[in-house]
């Protein structure tokens, strides 16, 4: 409660007489400052204006709409934390957070909302964040790319083009040093490998990189694909109306 919207805050929300007025002061209190530029901050008046509307429909009180806000905006924090599929921790970190606020149980929780404003904001979020979660994902949360450099062990460094060879032979010179008069050691040098040996050396270690990249893509985009069904059958189960069972009171056969 007026974790973000503070008392003052919403006073002020409250007496605006219009949605174009109400969209100014939030922005504003959001701390947006210039939303028609800008496609995040747009999206983010969006989204809490709407939020806004909705509490007004469902005749919250300050107290309760501020709560709301904040149950949203923490949803929002904890989506674009990170670039990968969280949508079944939001899920659930949502509905702990929300409970929190329904049930009398101090200090860990209050009843600010009843039941039935309760599953109304629940159905709401469902519907409308929920829903565009991957678009808010994809808007808020940077491109991540993944840069792969390879180093091969056992290898001679690269060659010297010859102007930089000349240059290095220069410096020698007026050094007084000879590449002949260098001492000789009773170590042979190792043989470099030929040009046909360090390409087909690199082309096995990037078809063996691809091959497992691919693997991984194709891991992550199952497990992704299984993350977003699960989820689907939770909010077809949510959307289902309340039937009480059936067969209470009955008396068994024998």
């Amino acid at each position: 409660m007026w974790k973000y919207l503070d008392i003052h805050s919403m006073h002020r929300l409250e007496k605006t007489a219009n949605t174009e007025e109400m969209r100014e002061v939030l922005a504003e209190l959001l701390g947006l400052s210039c939303p028609e530029q800008s496609l995040k901050e747009a999206i983010t008046l969006d989204l809490f204006s709407h939020a806004l509307i909705f509490c007004r429909q469902q005749g919250f009180s300050l107290e309760q709409t501020s709560t709301a806000c904040a149950l949203l905006q923490d949803l929002h924090k904890a989506c674009v934390a990170t670039p990968l599929g969280n949508v079944e921790e939001c899920y659930r970190y949502f509905i702990s957070v929300l409970f929190c606020h329904g049930v009398r149980r101090p200090p860990f929780s209050i009843n600010l909302f009843r039941e039935e404003q309760l599953l109304a904001l629940a159905d709401y979020v469902v519907n409308t964040y929920f829903r565009h979660f991957k678009l808010y994902k994809y808007v808020f949360t940077p491109q991540v790319r993944l840069d792969l450099s390879l180093t091969y062990m056992g290898l001679q460094p690269p060659k010297l083009l010859p102007e930089e060879e000349t240059e290095k032979g220069g410096e020698e010179v007026e050094q007084g040093i000879s590449p002949q008069e260098e001492p000789e050691t009773g170590v042979q040098p190792e043989p470099e490998p030929e040009p046909s040996e360090v390409s087909s050396l690199q082309a096995y270690i990037r078809t063996q990189m691809n091959k497992e990249l691919r693997q991984l893509q194709q891991l992550m985009e199952e497990q992704l694909q299984a993350s977003e069904e699960r989820l689907s059958s939770k909010l077809t189960t949510l959307e289902r109306p309340f039937q009480p069972p059936s067969g209470k009171g009955k008396n068994k056969t024998k």
